[in-house]
């Protein structure tokens, strides 16, 4: 089975990302594009500018919002679930298209595709760096830098304070491509600046193009075929030294579930050694006696829930699993034995 391309696009407040990812929408010619919007705040406006743009190809389904802060911050959290729940959709995307907060650090989100359930399923196609021309030529990262300053103290889940000058510089390290935007607005001096100050910050082979409004043929964003999670040790960062970023040392196993009689304390018991134990998640479904329909359970962390989602299939076996996911060093037979026991 082929891998779904996911092209990751990065840049800071105000460089014209959603704009290229509306330009891309425009694009889809019949193709399931999905997109991944990582704002936050009490205001989506970025997600709300792509689900009200009337574009055919780009309805409510297409577009996923993020609002819960910084999306290398909150990848068990909020990412990879949304990740999850995109490949597990009757008809799943042809390529997902993940925007960036301007604050996310983007190696981080390539090392989340390790993610167990993730990897066999999805490929970083590319990082698009795009910036913003005119900001960088007159020696800035953005061109409201008041406005990046606030989204930063408005984002509580934020866990890397980063010096925008670092920031900058790891988005580009981490870039397949650079699309310098608004050049419109650059005369042929500025734009050579702007080209000798960014490219010592680039990976041999990286590409810089040019843009007015965020308007770049599809072709030549979708496509690059980069496999970012393979090569991670090529793009160096200023946070590759901290563990809090590290996403790319997973293990996962499997549990068959007896029938469940108490839903409820079943989710709470696995909590608990979710919590004793570290592990990121669980999810799985069970057989509940005399129920007619199956029950799903699923965690982040020690927050659990549980539902019914459909009736057992006439012939299928009401035979539970669970899948149990964390990093590496897992005790997995005192966790099998708390969870089954």
């Amino acid at each position: 089975m082929s891998k779904i391309p996911a092209t990751v696009i990065t840049g800071f407040l105000g460089a014209g990302k959603t704009t290229l990812i509306r330009h891309l929408a425009e694009q889809a010619d019949g193709r399931r594009l999905a997109f991944v919007i990582n704002e936050f705040g009490e205001l989506g406006i970025d997600g709300d500018i792509l689900k009200g743009c009337g574009i055919e190809d780009c309805d409510e389904d297409s577009v996923v919002e993020l609002a819960n802060g910084c999306i290398c911050c909150t990848v068990a959290d909020d990412f990879l679930p949304t990740i999850e729940a995109l490949l597990a959709r009757p008809e799943p995307p042809d390529h997902i298209i993940i925007e960036t907060s301007g604050l996310a650090l983007p190696k981080p989100l390539v090392q989340a595709f390790a993610w167990p359930e993730v990897r066999t399923r999805v490929t970083v196609d590319g990082v698009v760096a795009v910036l913003d021309g005119p900001a960088v030529a007159e020696g800035k990262f953005a061109e409201d830098l008041d406005a990046v300053a606030a989204a930063r103290a408005a984002d509580p889940n934020l866990d890397h304070d980063s010096p925008l000058a670092e920031l900058f510089e790891d988005q580009l390290a981490c870039a397949d491509l650079v699309v310098m935007n608004k050049t419109d607005l650059l005369d042929g001096a500025a734009e050579a600046r702007v080209r000798d100050e960014i490219q010592g910050e680039l990976r041999a082979g990286v590409g810089i193009v040019r843009a007015s409004h965020g308007a770049l043929d599809a072709r030549v964003l979708l496509g690059l075929g980069a496999a970012a999670e393979d090569d991670l040790d090529a793009r160096p960062s200023h946070h590759d030294a901290e563990g809090e970023h590290d996403h790319d040392d997973f293990e996962s196993f499997t549990l068959s579930l007896p029938e469940q009689s108490e839903p409820a304390a079943f989710a709470a018991r696995l909590a608990e050694v979710a919590g004793r134990h570290d592990v990121l998640r669980m999810k799985g479904f069970a057989a509940v006696p005399g129920k007619p329909m199956r029950l799903v359970v699923q965690g982040v962390g020690p927050r659990f829930e549980h539902y019914f989602d459909r009736p057992w299939a006439s012939g299928e076996a009401r035979e539970g699993r669970l899948v149990v996911i964390g990093e590496s060093g897992l005790d997995q037979a005192a966790i099998s034995a708390e969870i089954l026991g």
